[in-house]
């Protein structure tokens, strides 16, 4: 592929919904399922629920994460390895940056920390989920 933005495959838009099948994933970031499949073992933060039938349901943040993944692999050509360093770097970075905002406010005002309640909210809900999932294999199991 060459490193035009005109070569570039537009993505359909991502709908407003809680979570994705593998092949509602597939056809929103244009990766075949085997291909997510790897790069789950690849990628430590791409870790999309599972349910019955260990059937796997990616949440927003994983389908941008996902196509950012896309977008350094098959446009920006780097190796899985690389993709990953840059995917560290870009967390690291935004902590970093965080903290040096902080130390900078001082003891003038409180730090201003961005909290996405959503997505707490969604993990939360995920635990839930997970935790009546085991009461259910404890009463039954």
């Amino acid at each position: 592929m060459s490193d035009k933005p005109s070569d570039r495959i537009a993505l359909p838009p991502i709908p407003a919904k809680r979570y994705f099948t593998i092949g509602e994933v597939s056809e929103l970031c244009a990766v075949k399922p085997h291909v997510l499949r790897y790069w789950e073992q690849e990628f430590t933060q791409l870790k999309p629920v599972k349910r019955r039938g260990n059937r796997r349901y990616y949440q927003h943040h994983e389908v941008l994460l996902i196509r950012r993944i896309r977008e350094l692999l098959y446009e920006q050509g780097f190796t899985i390895n690389g993709a990953r360093n840059r995917l560290d770097e870009g967390r690291h970075h935004s902590a970093a940056t965080t903290t040096q905002m902080s130390m900078e406010a001082g003891a003038e005002k409180a730090p201003a920390l961005s909290v996405d309640i959503a997505g707490l909210r969604n993990e939360l809900v995920d635990v839930q989920h997970l935790l009546a999932q085991l009461r259910e294999i404890a009463k039954h199991g």
